[in-house]
Order: structure tokens, then C-alpha cells, then sequence
């Protein structure tokens, strides 16, 4: 005699196999190519969409360090004008902070 115990194992596997089966049917619809190829396309739109998020990104803080490079430059400058009191000296420092502004932009 059978005992329910392997009854119930066999009928499990038994359905297991039918529902993969039909899973692999299921799966390999045309129906369901289509939702693979709708979800792909919606996850290439939303790669764009953060790729341009972060281009905007890098352009502001591109701006944020030329600017500081031009603040820094100008205190550079105050700062040798005041201590030394010469002129030349306070220019030779702009223009080195400038170049070194123009440096960071070619980067």
C-alpha cells in the first residue's frame, strides 16, 4: 500500500513540474517579450534621465570651482598687495591664480 505521505510528495512534484512547464510557456509568450522589451525601454529612458541629471551636475560644479578659483585668486592678490605693499608682486599672484583658473577649466 501507498502511503499518504508519498502521495502527497508525489502529487507535489507532480504539480510542480506542470506549473514549470507552463511557466516556461508563459514566459516565453509573445505576450511576454513584449513586456520584456516595454520594461527595457523604460529602464534605457530612465538612464537618460539620470545621465542628464548628472551632466547638469558636473556643469554646476565645474561653475561652483571656477568661481571659488576666482575668489581665491582675488584674496591671493589683497593679501601680497597688503603684506608687501608691492603692486607687481600682487599681480604676478592674480595672474598665476588666473592661469591656474584656466588650468582647472581645461580639466
Amino acid at each position: 500500500m501507498i502511503s499518504t505521505e508519498l502521495m502527497k510528495k508525489a502529487a507535489l512534484f507532480a504539480g510542480g513540474v506542470l506549473f514549470g512547464t507552463a511557466g516556461v510557456k508563459i514566459l516565453g509568450s509573445k505576450d511576454a517579450k513584449k513586456a520584456y522589451v516595454q520594461a527595457t525601454a523604460a529602464v534605457l529612458r530612465a538612464k537618460d534621465c539620470v545621465m542628464d541629471a548628472v551632466t547638469t551636475v558636473q556643469e554646476n560644479a565645474e561653475d561652483v570651482l571656477a568661481e571659488a578659483n576666482e575668489i581665491n585668486a582675488q584674496r591671493y592678490a589683497e593679501e601680497a598687495c597688503a603684506q608687501e605693499d608691492g603692486v607687481e608682486e600682487a599681480e604676478e599672484v592674480k595672474e598665476e591664480a588666473e592661469k591656474e583658473q584656466e588650468d582647472a577649466k581645461c580639466e
